[in-house]
């Protein structure tokens, strides 16, 4: 039971969904720069982890907590491996475009 002064599980979901939503438009509004487009899927991922979360403490069991581990893991990796993919194409290409990746195809 949440004491007074404390948000409710329909506050955590109110700012799980605001996150999502700010990820979804960062990702279909945003075609240029492929930094805003990772940082927009880690977004999205990091509303889903709110959720699991929230949940996880209203139902009282760790099972979704757990599972938020995994998915920060998963996270981690993404991003150390776009990252560094993005590092390697800007050394050969001096652009970060998405309209420029394109290029890759053979």
């Amino acid at each position: 039971m949440m004491n007074a002064g404390q948000p409710t599980l329909a506050a955590y979901l109110i700012l799980g969904a605001m996150l999502f939503s700010i990820g979804v438009v960062g990702v279909f509004l945003n075609r240029k720069n492929v930094i805003i487009l990772l940082m927009a899927i880690e977004l999205l991922l990091l509303a889903v982890n709110i959720n699991l979360v929230a949940f996880s403490r209203y139902l009282g069991n760790l099972d979704g907590q757990v599972f938020v581990f995994f998915i920060l893991t998963v996270a981690a990796a993404e991003a150390a491996i776009g990252l560094a993919i993005l590092v390697a194409y800007f050394r050969n290409r001096h652009s970060i475009n998405v309209d420029d990746i394109d290029e890759l195809r053979g």
